[in-house]
């Protein structure tokens, strides 16, 4: 059962009761949340028991990107991922976005952190298309290329997405 598509915090009891519902009845089947990563220390620790992996938008590792395109900031996203980290199988996602937050230090910072925690964990680096109102041209494959070579010197599993070859 994976609660995704919308910030599944948003509805945090409807989640909680519902893994807790779905834990009690069939041990065998598996809860995720997918997640901007914007969840409180003790609604997050309530939830742990019950959920099986995390999958955590890492959308950049600049405050300033939080701030101007996601109205939060990036300590918050860091706490909830490093509390998951050590409980829980954990999946990190960056969505690699034209002239917001394609630079290769970036995305060095990105894997530095994240194998801080565990060089096992997951990175899934994406590439971005024009939608809705952000009008950024598309994500370069070059671009996503390179941020892959760059992260394979910190962590053992990096998968591309939105990527044909």
């Amino acid at each position: 059962m994976a609660f995704t598509y919308n910030e599944p915090s948003i509805w945090f009891e409807y989640v909680l009761d519902t893994a807790r519902k779905i834990k009690e009845n069939n041990l065998d089947l598996q809860v995720v949340l997918v997640s901007n990563g914007y969840i409180e220390e003790k609604p997050l620790k309530e939830l742990l028991p019950y959920v099986d992996a995390f999958n955590i938008d890492l959308k950049a590792f600049s405050n300033k990107f939080y701030q101007k395109l996601c109205r939060g900031d990036l300590e918050s996203v860091l706490k909830t991922i490093s509390l998951v980290a050590p409980e829980k199988h954990l999946e990190i996602t960056t969505l690699l976005i034209s002239g917001e937050n394609d630079s290769l230090k970036e995305v060095e910072k990105i894997a530095q952190f994240i194998a801080s925690l565990n060089k096992d964990i997951p990175l899934h680096l994406s590439r971005y298309f024009p939608n809705y109102q952000l009008k950024n041209p598309p994500t370069p494959t070059k671009f996503i290329k390179e941020s892959l070579e760059i992260a394979q010197n910190y962590l053992n599993h990096i998968y591309l997405g939105n990527m044909s070859c």
